[in-house]
């Protein structure tokens, strides 16, 4: 569907043209007149089909069209965004401002990481969109610097990942401070048993929508698992992005040490590379975001601080150095790459202490991976049966039997091959050791 076939006003119609949009997009071509009818929904598509412009774009042609608008120094905010993470946050405020760019209209975000006093001036100014995390805004409503009490349109975006942070008492005590009858949306990629409670305690007799078939991922993202030694992550991962000379990773460790950590091996590698998790503040964040961006560091290191919000254009690979924990997690990792039908890869590392959680990912999207054993990297005694092919259940015996010994010649032999810099590097860790 055309987007001028979507019956937006001229200033909205002339800025989606200037993001350089022709098209709606499946979750957008449903979403957007259901929206516009008024009714509460609950939506559902994959990461990186458009889902927020599905509900930013119906949102700012009822706030233009809207009679009760008031003038810009006596605004009110009369649409409220709540997004788990401070990074969506920000990604949801830039979508909203490149959209109404030629529209009299005010938005603003309020998010932890920053200091209170400039947030608070900038909402006594007069705000008509406000994107917020729930933590942040329940400061502000405990200090009384915000009024909700306005809101006609409220926004729950990535509504599961809000629930599996423990956002769930803040959400209900919001609320409680969105007094007016108004309009309610949910939006997620996954919907999950807690969310659909959710919905039903917010929502009132809502539309329904999932564009693709729960927990699906992107079809045009290739995905791959690698059969590594524990010990030797680092290694293969440092192959693999030299040998096939990848220039744009986004790489998911477990934890924020684990990150710090894997930075560090990069870097001793000769690999450029940045840190992105909860311990960094907000500035600090910014920074390693935008110079991955630019490309001024090939790697990106994150935690699943960065799983959902982070939207890099054209964004090519995404290695799993550590699986997540939770399965619904891998499909929001991987959809940082393969946005807007674009192709992808996705890379797992996995060792035989992941076995189980591979296995839960494999259950819930309803496929079987081939383990790709890399020569030199599978260091451990027992290897795994591969699978006949990537949709198959069906198993069939390994063809590659590797002895440690032989994994060790050859692990001695790219050693060898190696720059002779970081053979020096790694020949003063040993012996630190």
């Amino acid at each position: 569907m055309s987007v001028d076939a979507a019956g937006f006003s001229t200033e909205l119609l002339k800025a989606v043209k200037a993001c350089g949009y022709t098209n709606l997009t499946p979750i957008q071509q449903q979403a957007i007149p259901l929206i516009r009818s008024g009714c509460d929904l609950l939506a559902s598509a994959q990461t990186g089909t458009g889902k927020t412009a599905a509900f930013c774009l119906p949102l700012l042609d009822l706030l233009m069209k809207s009679a009760s608008q008031k003038k810009a120094n006596n605004r009110a905010i009369r649409a409220l965004i709540l997004s788990p993470t401070r990074e969506l946050a920000a990604q949801i405020l830039e979508n909203i401002k490149q959209y109404s760019q030629f529209m009299d209209l005010s938005c603003a975000v309020i998010c932890g990481g920053k200091n209170m006093g400039p947030q608070i001036k900038v909402l006594k100014s007069g705000v008509d969109i406000l994107v917020a995390t729930p933590g942040r805004l329940i400061e502000h409503i405990n200090a009384r610097s915000v009024d909700l009490s306005h809101v006609k349109h409220l926004v729950l975006d990535e509504a599961d990942r809000m629930l599996d942070m423990g956002f769930l008492t803040d959400i209900q005590l919001l609320m409680q401070n969105v007094k007016q009858k108004h309009q309610t949306l949910m939006f997620s990629a996954t919907f999950s048993n807690k969310v659909k409670t959710l919905a039903k305690q917010l929502l009132h007799t809502p539309k329904t929508i999932e564009v693709s078939a729960q927990n699906s991922t992107a079809g045009k993202i290739k995905q791959q698992v690698y059969w590594v030694s524990e010990t030797r992550k680092h290694e293969l991962l440092s192959e693999l992005i030299g040998v096939k000379n990848w220039q744009q990773v986004l790489v998911f460790a477990g934890t924020k040490e684990s990150a710090d950590l894997l930075a560090k091996e990069l870097k001793l590698d000769g690999i450029k590379c940045a840190v992105c998790h909860g311990d960094k503040n907000q500035g600090a964040r910014n920074k390693a975001i935008e110079k991955f961006t630019k490309g001024e560091v090939r790697v990106l290191v994150a935690t699943d601080v960065a799983a959902r919000g982070l939207d890099i254009p054209n964004l090519p690979y995404v290695v799993n150095f550590h699986l997540p924990f939770l399965a619904e997690d891998y499909i929001h990792r991987i959809g940082r790459t393969g946005r807007a039908g674009k192709k992808g890869m996705a890379i797992s590392l996995v060792s035989p202490k992941d076995e189980q959680f591979l296995d839960n990912i494999e259950e819930l999207i309803g496929r079987k991976f081939e383990r790709i054993i890399y020569p030199g990297y599978a260091m451990d005694s027992s290897l795994p049966e591969i699978y006949e092919g990537t949709n198959t259940p069906k198993l069939k015996k390994s063809r590659y039997k590797a002895t440690q010994e032989h994994n060790q010649m050859l692990a001695r032999k790219q050693e060898k091959n190696k720059p002779s810099n970081i053979r020096r590097e790694k020949a003063k860790r040993r012996k630190k050791r």
